[in-house]
């Protein structure tokens, strides 16, 4: 492992909004912040959201800045990735924004029913080739079923056209009710969008966005007691590649 990770996983160690449970613990019982996020760390009542596969956490922090009066969470299980978004939080000494390094199979383990109001999903492998592994398939949704809210809300934005088909076509077939559906993004018109969100974008998005490749948003909601039916169809895989995360083309 080389010096810069070993020096990033020893500042993740110091940080007090990074939350890190080995496995080991986890088989002993449930994670001590269960159910007692808002109590133990927040220090207050308001809405916790999640951030899934949040890499830099670029919009946990982006939109823990912008809405004091919510609890953010980012949760990835690249610690490397994470420093970033958790140096910043440190720093700035931003209070409603926390990271917890962990598997998102395992988010269950960490929030009682009910104790979630959102999750953002942004930019995931669209896992073109295992559905059991794509975090808007029925696996994954069902975990978040067992955390939010009833009827919580969970938010998709991605640059895969597959993704993007997938996951209108679970929404459609399960009848989940749906508030924003817009295959471009950045050039729709008359939709209700949530403030801030053409204002952040994560590191992969502007490389997508670099290419003229076009950003994908459903924003749909998530009964509790729904038992979900996977989509059975054929769709057309996506054909291009990303850029390694640390070179963002300036030309194209």
């Amino acid at each position: 492992m080389g010096k810069n990770k070993l020096r990033k996983f020893a500042d993740m160690e110091t940080f007090p909004c990074v939350f890190q449970f080995p496995f080991a613990v986890l088989q002993q019982g449930p994670c001590p912040m269960r159910g007692k996020w808002n109590e133990a760390y927040f220090h207050n009542d308001n809405p916790i959201v999640l951030e899934l596969g949040c890499g830099k956490g670029e919009y946990a922090v982006g939109l823990g800045k912008r809405f004091p009066d919510k609890n953010y969470i980012g949760i990835d299980i690249k610690g490397a990735r994470m420093w970033s978004g958790a140096k910043r939080v440190h720093e700035e000494g931003i209070t409603n924004v926390a990271f917890l390094r962990t598997s998102i199979e395992l988010i269950d383990r960490f929030f009682v029913p009910g104790e979630v109001s959102e999750i953002w999903i942004t930019f995931p492998d669209p896992q073109m080739k295992n559905a059991n592994k794509r975090l808007t398939g029925t696996r994954f949704l069902t975990n978040y079923q067992r955390i939010l809210k009833d009827g919580g809300t969970v938010h998709l934005k991605t640059d895969s056209p597959f993704l993007y088909t997938y996951t209108r076509e679970m929404v459609r077939l399960n009848s989940l009710p749906t508030e924003v559906d817009t295959a471009d993004l950045y050039h729709a018109s008359g939709l209700a969008l949530p403030e801030g969100l053409l204002e952040i974008q994560t590191h992969y998005e502007r490389q997508w966005l670099l290419r003229g490749l076009t950003i994908k948003y459903l924003k749909f909601t998530l009964p509790r007691d729904l038992k979900l039916a996977e989509p059975d169809i054929e769709i057309e895989r996506d054909t291009y590649r990303s850029y390694h995360r640390d070179a963002i083309p300036t030309q194209l």
